[in-house]
């Protein structure tokens, strides 16, 4: 889980020309030629131009490099974040082809060079030839890196030279030479981010890259990755490699939970078309965790081979709980999906051949025939790994027969909630200050911690579009909990009545009542931990609200200063310090807020409500596997882990209060 800066304007509107001088002909049309697409429209091809833009060049070209490693010819990559601020990656595959091209319009150009300068140009598209299976499924990677640079360096070691080309935003100003002898085979590429494009964000996260590096390793066995920071003093290093693969992987997100059996689950298969690989092992958490990929993508949004894969999985545990008499043939209730995935960390991992993603977020797999491949395999491989180790499966039997139980007596606890009639979504909470609009699409719920703050919100709010929900202290650890218990806990359910989607079997986003829920609370390390608990209950219970991008954070002011006449609002030290320094270290005692209670109405209005000046984060879904690793460490029970996370992480804290 990530969290984006969102500068969140009102919506303007723009009154159409017309009339009989307006005219629209041949000379209104622009054909963008080349790589323009790209620098006109970043955000097409990147996602953004902020923090998520800036990483994800990287990503394109390590992507790359991780390709030749699927096809079997590269098995080191390095990556380095340059003192300078560029990036260089270097792999040692088979380097991409210098011949010139033989025929179409680019008759005569280096096959690198078209690479470099056209979109969709690669060796992934004529099927079987380039690669047998890629993820740089649409050819648009390298080529838009080379255009959202100031400048690009190109080094290709391929038939016994050293071949060398220069780019600027996206423009050849060099000839593709050929140099110096060499042995070695693959591709360096260092490019500096233009920042005409990237204004937002200019500086590179060792912690981000390291994350996505890490899960390339994971997912390719044997691979090594290297990533080094030339950018501080000493050079801080990290390496990637494992040799087990995705059951390291599992190891990994599992690290700070018990495990309910020792041995982990993992098989492969493979066909004509596919390969597969699963790896999984159950906890004692309440949540699952199943990660799904295609080709390393991260199809976080599943597809047909997370639909294989729950089927199989649910009539494995059910057919061997039965013949082996663990469940009873005379039970009421018979094992669920959901039942047999409480606990449940699993990485499911398909190649394929000709792999349709719907979408170009190439979230969700849609290839039809994967679904019966997986479900097949699972059917044979995971049904022996049960009758092979009989006392691991016991236990995996036992813990959804422990889900089982639990999910009755969670649906008994919403079925008297209801009866109270405070989960029915048409009487809601009491304390809710609702919004006079009842377009989802314009309301907005902020909330609250505290009935001080909560009266303040109230006040300064723009009652039309936004409500305004009050807790009174800080909500259950979902983390620690089955929904039984989660479910008794008032302030929850005043969330689950107030947002309108219902909980567990019923949710159904569709019925948000606010398509912008913000928590907003106090700018401090109690503030952070009332968010990281909210947030924490949104990914377990209602994380199609953040895929849809609906849960967002507030940044209140943690101080207000008066100076020269004039009133100024930081949100940290850092921000605070930055002001300093620009007025030449003037000695400023600023007022440090307590709490949000402490401004006025007028004051939250314009710092944190107001839309044309507040600036809100945007909870994302981007990468599900550290948010699942981050949010069991931080909140689960291990204390040892958590611990160790703090002291690992302490050193990037350069202020408490995000």
């Amino acid at each position: 889980m990530i969290t984006s800066a969102e500068r969140a304007k009102p919506a303007t509107k723009t009154r159409s020309k017309s009339g009989a001088n307006a005219t629209y002909s041949a000379k209104d049309i622009t054909v963008l030629e080349g790589l323009e697409p790209v620098r006109q429209r970043p955000g097409m091809y990147i996602g953004s131009t902020g923090s998520r833009g800036l990483h994800h060049l990287v990503y394109e070209v390590v992507d790359n490099a991780v390709d030749e490693a699927m096809a079997g010819y590269c098995d080191k990559i390095v990556v380095e974040l340059l003192a300078d601020g560029g990036v260089r990656v270097a792999d040692n595959g088979r380097g991409i082809p210098v011949d010139k091209m033989t025929s179409g319009p680019r008759k005569g150009k280096p096959a690198a060079e078209v690479v470099l300068t056209t979109l969709h140009a690669g060796g992934k598209f004529d099927e079987g030839k380039g690669y047998q299976v890629s993820g740089g499924l649409h050819g648009v990677g390298v080529s838009v890196v080379n255009a959202l640079s100031e400048r690009l360096e190109l080094e290709i070691y391929r038939d016994g030279k050293a071949w060398t080309q220069t780019y600027e935003r996206g423009k050849p100003k060099t000839k593709l030479t050929p140099g110096r002898p060499i042995k070695k085979t693959g591709t360096t590429i260092a490019f500096w981010p233009d920042h005409e494009v990237f204004t937002e964000e200019r500086e590179y996260k060792f912690d981000t890259l390291a994350q996505r590096l890490r899960e390339m390793a994971f997912l390719n066995k044997a691979l090594e990755i290297r990533l080094i920071d030339q950018r501080v003093e000493p050079v801080q290093e990290e390496l990637f490699k494992y040799n087990g693969g995705i059951v390291d992987f599992v190891k990994h997100l599992n690290a700070s939970r018990e495990a309910v059996h020792k041995k982990i689950v993992y098989f492969e298969a493979k066909g004509e078309e596919h390969e597969l690989e699963i790896s999984m092992q159950w906890t004692n958490a309440f949540t699952e965790s199943v990660f799904t990929f295609a080709n390393n993508i991260n199809t976080h949004e599943g597809g047909m081979h997370e639909e294989g894969f729950r089927r199989a999985l649910t009539r494995v545990i059910t057919k061997y709980a039965r013949d082996k008499g663990i469940m009873k043939d005379k039970d009421n209730e018979a094992l669920i999906g959901d039942d047999c995935r409480e606990g449940l960390t699993a990485i499911v991992s398909v190649k394929v051949r000709n792999p349709q993603f719907e979408g170009q977020t190439k979230t969700k797999l849609g290839n039809t025939e994967i679904r019966s491949f997986v479900e097949t395999s699972m059917n044979q491989k995971f049904a022996e790994f049960m009758e092979e180790n009989p006392s691991d499966a016991r236990a995996v039997c036992n813990k959804a027969a422990s889900a089982m139980r639990a999910r009755l007596e969670a649906r008994k606890a919403r079925d008297l909630v209801r009866r109270k009639s405070l989960l029915e979504s048409s009487t809601l909470p009491g304390k809710l200050a609702d919004c006079q609009t009842r377009e989802p699409a314009e309301a907005e719920l902020y909330i609250v911690e505290g009935d001080s703050a909560g009266g303040t919100a109230k006040t300064g709010r723009a009652r039309e579009f936004q409500a305004i929900l009050p807790l009174r202290g800080k909500i259950l650890n979902v983390e620690r909990a089955r929904l039984a218990k989660i479910l008794e806990n008032k302030e929850i359910q005043a969330i689950i009545t107030a947002v309108g989607t219902g909980i567990g079997e019923e949710f159904d986003v569709t019925k948000a009542r606010y398509h912008k829920i913000i928590s907003m609370a106090d700018a401090d390390v109690d503030g952070s931990h009332i968010k990281t608990l909210l947030l924490t209950f949104f990914f377990r219970y209602m994380p199609e609200l953040i895929e849809q991008g609906y849960v967002y954070v507030a940044q209140p002011p943690l101080y207000r200063l008066t100076y020269k006449g004039k009133v100024h609002y930081f949100r940290n030290d850092a921000e605070l310090d930055a002001y300093k320094a620009e007025n030449n270290g003037a000695r400023i005692e600023p007022q440090r807020f307590k709490g949000l209670g402490e401004m006025n109405a007028n004051e939250l209005w314009d710092t944190t409500l107001d839309p044309a000046n507040r600036t809100l984060l945007k909870v994302t879904m981007e990468d599900a596997a550290l948010a699942e690793e981050i949010f069991s460490t931080l909140m689960g029970d291990d204390v040892e882990s958590r611990k160790q996370f703090i002291q690992r992480n302490a050193k990037d804290v350069r202020f408490l209060d995000i």
